[in-house]
């Protein structure tokens, strides 16, 4: 019998490609439901995403954002191809699409399309900007909405440096892919208590933008203004890891009592009697020269000695890792976070874990990502279809 997950049941029809939508349906499918994801004969660009030459058509980004899906590969501009689709779409709760609405109306899938298909079909629309602006319809992509959203803007006020910059991650894919999440289980239990339809949007503008807003609107919140846009501490270029003899750490000391208890831990107790940090005001006011005679020190100290000094006074602190060394870390890797795992084709891989635990569920093995088309027949099968009536 199969093990019991939250979303166990739940049947999504998955048309997204690259990473907004597929980091969605990898969430759902961690979560236990059963994501059949559509693609083209090509497959999703993202398969190809630095594949090795050896790979058959999967690359290390389809592996870490497709696993627990199955794929088909139906040709959609066939009879036969649409024939799938609405079997499919009759036996799914969940349809998502990143597909743009004018492209979406020519292969006839619209909101009012599908729904006509699966009355109570939970419609997720995955969208650049919301269809009631003028940006509506427009291709988007991470490094226009980061762009637009003001994110490109942040690294400047830290720096100094004056010209925008990209923060070095899908952020706004995946922020957004987490939005569409939460939007799905929400459109799901509304079905469930009303029995109907419902159309979910989620728009990378509006959803990168909301997030970012929730502190950097700051004083600009007010109408009129008291003060600038941004979390001040969140841009104070004196908030940053600090070097030791041998490496970065980051500290946290918040309150000021820590802050003071903190130059007792670095031996430092007379640097509080300078005027500029003697009291609690003039500690607030000037970080920067705080943080810069905390740093005189703290290159004094190897980075486990001054995290094991800082942890027995209670003060947050922890390692500057690098990315490539994070796998090395002794909670993730006493909680087995990182799995190496085999391929049936591909041969072997690291994969991170969920990382929500469900307390009185039994832990679910959860497939690795598909190959290009894997799951075709099994699927038509299951539709009552056979792949010979995909190819009249």
């Amino acid at each position: 019998m199969p093990a019991v997950s939250p979303l166990s049941g739940i049947r999504v029809a998955d048309m997204t490609t690259v990473l907004f939508g597929p980091y969605t349906t990898q969430t759902l499918a961690d979560l236990g439901a059963d994501v059949i994801k559509l693609e083209p004969e090509t497959g999703d660009a993202f398969r190809q995403v630095g594949k090795p030459a050896h790979n058959r058509d999967i690359g290390p980004c389809h592996l870490t954002v497709n696993r627990g899906k199955r794929s088909v590969v139906w040709d959609m501009k066939s009879k036969a191809g649409m024939l799938a689709v609405r079997k499919l779409l009759e036996t799914s709760d969940v349809f998502i699409h990143n597909i743009r609405p004018d492209a979406v109306a020519r292969l006839g899938l619209t909101f009012e399309e599908v729904r006509a298909i699966k009355p109570d079909i939970v419609y997720v629309h995955c969208l650049g900007f919301g269809t009631d602006g003028p940006y509506a319809g427009r291709p988007a992509y991470d490094d226009l909405i980061q762009a637009l959203s003001g994110a490109t803007s942040l690294l400047p006020r830290v720096d100094g440096n004056e010209a925008p910059r990209f923060l070095p991650t899908a952020f706004a894919d995946k922020v957004s892919g987490l939005h569409a999440v939460h939007g799905t289980l929400a459109a799901l239990r509304h079905r469930d208590r009303a029995g109907e339809a419902v159309h979910v949007e989620v728009p990378m503008l509006e959803c990168v933008t909301s997030f970012l807003f929730e502190e950097h609107f700051y004083e600009a919140t007010f109408d009129p203004p008291v003060g600038p846009h941004c979390y001040q501490r969140q841009i104070d270029p004196a908030r940053q890891p600090v070097r030791t003899k041998d490496g970065w750490v980051a500290i946290a000391p918040y309150i000021d009592s820590r802050w003071v208890k903190l130059f007792d831990v670095i031996e430092a107790p007379e640097e509080l009697e300078d005027e500029r940090i003697s009291d609690y005001k003039g500690r607030y006011y000037n970080q920067a020269y705080m943080m810069s005679r905390v740093q005189a020190h703290f290159v004094n100290y190897t980075s486990e000695e001054i995290l094991r000094k800082l942890g027995d006074a209670d003060i947050p602190a922890a390692n500057a890792t690098d990315i490539s060394k994070v796998q090395d870390d002794p909670h993730l890797k006493a909680i087995d976070f990182f799995q190496r795992r085999e391929h049936p084709s591909e041969g072997g891989y690291w994969e991170v874990q969920p990382p929500l635990k469900f307390s009185g569920l039994p832990k679910r093995e959860i497939p690795p990502a598909p190959r290009l088309g894997q799951h075709t027949e099994d699927v038509l099968a299951e539709l009552g279809l056979a792949r010979e009536s995909l190819e009249e």
